[in-house]
């Protein structure tokens, strides 16, 4: 009997039989790629304000305006740094600081809007709003007593 993992499954392949689950197997994709050993770099935080309101924040200290970058595509929040390589003449003893590229994702869960990004003391900010649509909300029935 073959044991199956779920890191052992091609779900390409396997979407290719499975005709209009395509957004399915899109979003199995990224979430099993966001789950596999990446590397922690840079680090981030979520945090949630209230009901319908999140931030997720980004270390990105060393990083200028234009080096940094912040993309939503089909419920993909993508945040990417990239420098170039500077020539110094400082010889470090211990080099602690970073200053490599990344590209970090989120997946986004659906009706979640990024409303704004800000950069204060080397945090990148990004705020979220989950936005419940009208169908969605809870709705008041009136009760008719008959006598």
């Amino acid at each position: 009997m073959t044991n199956y993992r779920i890191d052992t499954i091609d779900l390409p392949t396997f979407a290719r039989h499975a005709i209009g689950f395509d957004r399915l197997f899109n979003e199995m994709n990224r979430t099993f790629a966001n789950s596999r050993g990446s590397d922690n770099y840079p680090p981030y935080n979520i945090a949630r304000l209230d009901d319908t309101h999140y931030v997720i924040e980004v270390a990105v200290a060393g990083f200028s305006e234009e080096e940094i970058d912040v993309e939503v595509k089909e419920n993909q929040l993508t945040v990417t740094g990239k420098q170039e390589k500077k020539e110094t003449e400082v010889e470090y003893i211990h080099k602690g600081i970073s200053a490599r590229n990344f590209e970090r994702n989120f997946t986004l869960a659906d009706n979640v809007e990024v409303r704004a990004a800000t950069v204060k003391n080397g945090i990148l900010a990004i705020a979220l709003e989950h936005i419940v649509p009208e169908e969605q909300k809870p709705k008041k029935i009136a009760i008719t007593f008959q006598k």
